[in-house]
């Protein structure tokens, strides 16, 4: 019987989502200089909710104030204050008003880092963007010490949204950022066991779904969002993005969300700079924006859990039954 858009789904953890569309990550940029959560993403999150989404992901929570993707973001370091946990928690509460649950997206830009926040920020490597116009800094190549603390910085921030009410959280391997950064032989030249062949390159990854179950416990809902490809030459490819599928498979995550690209070649937003080769989009799909949907097919034969592939700025991402042809 073929899925409905409108059909509920239990995702492994236990988490019941109404129905089948999903509020894909999207950078807010409303946190001040405290970088705390506040009473604008209450009332935004409340919107989408009332507005029958079958569940949110937020926009990026970062784990390290001096690795922001934006001055904007809410950011979770160590231990929180009262205020702050409030903030959070009112955050949660405010998403969920209609029902539906809300996914905390955690990350950590990397080099991706721009120059107004930090002119030399944390990387695998010290690989800088090729990218016009002078936004990003040298980054300094992390060391084995600075990467295992980055790892437990994720752990931290999902047991804060835990604690403060959120239903998951979504650890962000995608677009360029840190995890997708190790995971890329373009900007990760390490030889040391965080570099390297495949194996090495996605350790971190699966080390941080480690940290993270540790912290939050079985029933707590943890995805990932993955790069379908980077679509650059040299850089991770479909065929390795399957592979890593297959060793998510085996930590047993609640959902994957298939996306693609990066600052250096943005494929999220439709666009596609020279030099880079790519598949062939159909018009109809572009105009749907649904630029990942035949790598999530790719991706669902492959995995064990949910899929849901990312769409532009007018789609939502749709969960697992919402792939083929003519679907959003």
């Amino acid at each position: 019987m073929p899925i409905s858009i409108k059909d509920s789904l239990t995702l492994p953890s236990g988490l019941e989502i109404p129905n089948r569309l999903v509020k894909a990550a999207m950078t807010e940029g409303l946190a001040g200089a405290n970088n705390q959560a506040n009473a604008s993403h209450v009332k935004l999150y409340r919107r989408w909710s009332d507005g029958g989404i079958g569940m949110q992901i937020t926009g990026n929570v970062q784990v390290d104030r001096r690795n922001l993707e934006r001055p904007g973001n809410i950011c979770i370091e160590g231990v929180q204050s009262a205020e702050a946990l409030a903030a959070l928690k009112a955050f949660a509460e405010g998403a969920k008003t209609a029902g539906s649950p809300v996914i905390m997206q955690i990350s950590h830009a990397g080099r991706q880092t721009p120059k107004s926040v930090n002119e030399r920020p944390s990387a695998p490597s010290a690989v800088k963007l090729q990218m016009p116009g002078g936004q990003f800094g040298m980054p300094r190549k992390m060391s084995e010490k600075q990467v295992r603390e980055t790892i437990a910085r994720f752990a931290s921030a999902s047991q804060t949204a835990v604690e403060c009410g959120f239903d998951g959280i979504q650890i962000h391997a995608a677009h360029g950022y840190l995890i997708s950064q190790f995971l890329s032989p373009i900007a990760n030249r390490r030889d040391d066991e965080w570099g390297g062949p495949l194996e090495n390159r996605a350790r971190f990854l699966v080390e941080t779904i480690r940290a993270c179950r540790l912290a939050t416990g079985r029933d707590f809902t943890i995805g990932v969002k993955l790069n379908s490809s980077d679509f650059q030459k040299g850089g991770f490819s479909h065929e390795e993005c399957l592979i890593v599928v297959d060793m998510l498979n085996r930590e047993g995550i609640d959902f994957l969300e298939v996306s693609g690209g990066n600052y250096e070649q943005p494929k999220l937003m439709g666009i596609e700079l020279p030099g880079h080769a790519s598949e062939k989009v159909r018009e109809s799909t572009r105009a749907r924006e649904a630029y990942f949907a035949a790598y999530a097919r790719s991706v669902k034969s492959r995995a064990n859990m949910p899929v849901m592939a990312t769409g532009g700025f007018r789609t939502l991402a749709a969960m697992n039954g919402a792939l083929a042809d003519g679907e959003a």
